[in-house]
């Protein structure tokens, strides 16, 4: 198991996680205020589907990325990796937008399911709301698994891509059941785990990983001659800090290996991709902690209302 790809896995699943746990904590405990709790299954109906529908997503997408040749498998994992930064930095931003008003759109839709369409309605809320978080997981770890996979090529042959993917799925796995006895503690009414700084540092962290992805995804496109400019290297740390075997050995090769797993760490980046990974950071982590509105400062409290 590869620590580097376990830990970003682990990371992706249990913030993805905490979020759709938190929605059907908040589903599940209205429906029980309002007296209408023997619907749960209903709920569960949905959020059956919506997971099951998510992983077959992306078992789909992971697959069709090995199944091409080159260049078109550098340039359908460069797509992945692109579309998978761009899905975590959009969620990230709207998390940190509308966590206020989540639960009250949450209320509203399950009156309005249970007004109009009975209890069967309610199986078609509960897909629609998870079935974005799972799409969005979906991406963001096909993203992780494959970057870890054309990471680890250059160990055993034939072994390390395939351990690398392995290890972001157990992480991911592992994440979620963590999210999942979150959710049971939110339901339960524990709020002991404060959401708003849980989302802030594992917002922070997931900024760096999709910077990763990012920065990959240009690696793949300058190979492939995609990209023409900037190819040089910027720096070359492998024989201090290696990211892969044939440098420096010990644990200096596996702590490049595990910062190449988290946040797409390379010891001989090019200048384009050292450029894109900073500026991405930069940016993002510059409006993702900009202050807020105090109004939109105080309402940011609301999801440790809702557990």
């Amino acid at each position: 198991m590869e620590i580097g790809s376990f830990t970003s896995g682990l990371l992706t699943g249990l913030r993805e996680g905490v979020e759709a746990a938190l929605i059907v904590s908040i589903v599940l405990a209205y429906l029980v205020r309002t007296g209408n709790g023997a619907a749960a299954p209903r709920i569960w109906l949905g959020v059956g589907l919506a997971l099951a529908a998510s992983l077959a997503f992306g078992v789909v997408i992971f697959a069709t990325v090995r199944e091409f040749q080159a260049p078109y498998e550098q340039l359908f994992e460069a797509t992945t990796l692109i579309v998978a930064a761009a899905v975590v930095t959009w969620m990230l931003f709207w998390m940190r937008r509308s966590a206020a008003s989540v639960k009250g759109e949450l209320q509203a839709a399950i009156d309005r399911a249970l007004t109009r369409g009975g209890t069967s309605a309610l199986s078609a809320l509960a897909f629609v709301a998870i079935i974005r978080e799972g799409i969005e997981t979906s991406l963001f770890l096909v993203g992780q698994a494959s970057a870890a996979s054309t990471g680890s090529e250059a160990g055993a042959a034939g072994t390390g891509s395939e351990a690398g993917a392995a290890s972001v799925l157990l992480g991911a796995l592992v994440g979620l059941a963590i999210a999942a006895g979150l959710g049971y503690g939110f339901y339960r009414g524990t709020r002991r785990i404060n959401l708003a700084r849980f989302f802030r540092w594992t917002g922070i962290a997931l900024v760096f990983i999709a910077a990763g992805l990012l920065s990959h995804a240009v690696h793949e496109l300058i190979e492939v001659g995609a990209i023409g400019f900037g190819t040089q290297t910027a720096f070359d740390l492998s024989a201090i800090l290696p990211h892969e075997a044939g440098g420096a050995g010990g644990p200096a090769l596996l702590l490049g290996q595990m910062l190449a797993a988290l946040f797409g760490y390379t010891s001989t980046p090019e200048i384009t991709t050292l450029v894109v990974y900073v500026a991405y950071v930069v940016t993002v982590l510059a409006l993702y902690l900009r202050p807020m509105a105090p109004a939109a400062a105080a309402a940011r409290r609301a999801p440790n209302a809702a557990a």
